[in-house]
């Protein structure tokens, strides 16, 4: 009777669920990810959608073969890689490997290695999140296009060996073009002007209640900017004479 697959990330784990599961499965550990992009090129084509070149790694070549052959006799695969975006990643890398016409595969996730949480995740398989491996590839795209365009040039202006962030390097992009922006401020002078307003007869006589700061905004409908001492004096002189009136009040929470 051909035994279903169970593929873990870590031969630790293999080991631990391999006993809770007994003589019907097979456990065995894929080592991490499997796949990658080429280290000897960018490995995304820009002017195709981004699409992503990947390839065996070479370091889990012999593990790749390990995992075909035992999954040659198998009728049901299940992936039980991590439960994160990189499990999820590492479990589809695995689909395309170990795929084939007379097998089904499942998704398997639990949060702890104990008997019970394996067993509960066998009785409700479910398939691979598309949307978490879309998430981790363009996570690793984003990585290599940063890494591959931005490093050598860090390692030309600072030190050789390090390496750009796609998080960091766009924090530092934005922290420097605000830095040019606020170089590149000209100051200009203006003036505020503001009345102290209260109704007919308040003020002195009640203590100040009631009396409010109003700040010029218009002049005759239209948004006044007053730039500098002279302009100041001069809207001051015609203010002494106005009519005040409140023709609204609007409260609000600040």
């Amino acid at each position: 009777m051909a035994k279903a697959l169970v593929v873990v990330e870590s031969p630790a784990k293999a080991k631990t669920i391999n006993k809770y599961l007994g003589r019907d499965y097979k456990v065995v550990a894929s080592m991490g990810h499997i796949r990658d992009l080429p280290k000897s090129k960018l490995g995304v084509d820009i002017d195709n959608d981004f699409a992503e070149q990947y390839e065996s790694i070479e370091s889990r070549k012999k593990v790749i073969k390990e995992l075909k052959d035992a999954a040659k006799d198998a009728s049901d695969i299940y992936v039980a890689t991590d439960p994160d975006r990189e499990g999820e990643a590492i479990g589809w890398h695995l689909t395309q490997e170990l795929k084939g016409r007379k097998r089904k595969i499942h998704r398997l996730t639990f949060n702890e290695i104990t008997k019970k949480a394996v067993q509960d995740a066998l009785n409700h398989p479910r398939a691979i999140d598309e949307k978490m491996v879309a998430a981790q590839r363009a996570r690793r795209v984003l990585d290599r296009l940063v890494g591959d365009k931005i490093s050598p040039l860090l390692w030309d202006k600072v030190r050789r060996g390090l390496s750009a962030g796609r998080v960091q390097s766009v924090a530092l992009k934005l922290v420097c073009d605000r830095e040019r922006e606020i170089e590149a401020f000209v100051p200009e002078e203006y003036w505020n002007i503001f009345a102290r307003l209260a109704k007919a007869g308040a003020g002195v006589a009640d203590g100040g209640e009631g009396e409010f700061e109003a700040k010029l905004l218009k002049k005759n409908g239209d948004a006044i900017r007053i730039a500098n001492e002279s302009e100041s004096k001069a809207a001051v002189s015609e203010l002494e004479g106005a009519a005040w009136s409140v023709s609204s009040v609007v409260t609000k929470e600040r």
